[in-house]
């Protein structure tokens, strides 16, 4: 029994369709998969008995600064941002550090595992937009924003392990 060419072209569109409907599956499957890929948020805490002057000058420095009320460009006691958080401590410590969270990401040493006094980057891929100093046991002092205050906060909770880019290590 002959076919018609019109019912031959539909049979060659379906299955066309058919391929590329699995295509397109895999396709966003790959990209679902690539979206949940993410640096690990790995830490080491080896006590405070390990920690060199420098690290334990940081982590004063930025305990004292928990309550300070935010402020954008903010880098002094009276008012902090993430990044001028970072380097009023890192200054207390006699180490210099670029002033936005960005350059703190892409000029600082990057490390694996993150200590205490280490800096946690945190962001969209392209651009660190917010960065914290790694307390130890699990948690993370920032400075979170307009309205708020200089808190400590734990790493655990998916948001933080969601944007986390990376940690870098400048001090000893």
């Amino acid at each position: 029994m002959p076919t018609s060419p019109r019912l031959e072209q539909l049979a060659s569109a379906a299955t066309r369709s058919t391929a590329g409907l699995r295509h397109l599956t895999w396709l966003l499957a790959l990209m679902l998969l690539a979206g949940c890929a993410s640096r690990d948020l790995a830490t080491h805490d080896p006590g405070s008995d390990g920690l060199s002057m420098e690290r334990a000058l940081i982590l004063a420095t930025a305990k004292n600064a928990l309550g300070t009320p935010y402020r954008f460009g903010g880098n002094t006691p009276e008012g902090l941002d993430c990044s001028g958080l970072v380097e009023m401590a890192y200054r207390s410590a006699g180490i210099p550090v670029p002033r936005t969270a960005d350059e703190q990401f892409r000029a600082l040493p990057a490390v694996n595992r993150a200590q205490p006094g280490d800096l946690l980057f945190f962001g969209d891929r392209r651009k660190a937009t917010h960065v914290g100093i790694y307390r130890g046991d699990g948690q993370m002092i920032h400075a979170p924003g307009s309205g708020r205050e200089v808190t400590s906060v734990p790493l655990h909770i998916d948001y933080w392990q969601q944007r986390f880019l990376g940690a870098a290590g400048p001090a000893p």
